[in-house]
């Protein structure tokens, strides 16, 4: 049987790429608890972690990779704020 893979302390995954790396390399996405509210960056809840870079981003827009790891939709502007950051 296949040994599971530990992450280190303070390491997160892309949703993407499925690279492992320090969580500072990324982008944290947060659905907010209690409220279920998605935003970058800040707040308690279910975390989702992205690689900044294009391909990334293109990917996990195109098929939904933020909204099913955050089990909540995620509006535009979040995308489109991440665009801009890429910019």
């Amino acid at each position: 049987m296949p040994e599971k893979s530990v992450i280190k302390p303070n390491y997160r995954r892309c949703i993407s790429c499925r690279r492992v790396a320090p969580k500072e390399a990324f982008w944290r996405i947060v659905r907010v608890y209690p409220s279920r509210q998605v935003q970058l960056d800040q707040g308690m809840g279910r975390s989702a972690y992205l690689c900044p870079n294009k391909s990334c981003l293109t990917l996990a827009s195109q098929k939904n990779r933020l909204g099913r790891g955050l089990k909540a939709s995620v509006p535009d502007s979040i995308y489109q704020t991440l665009w801009e950051r890429l910019a």
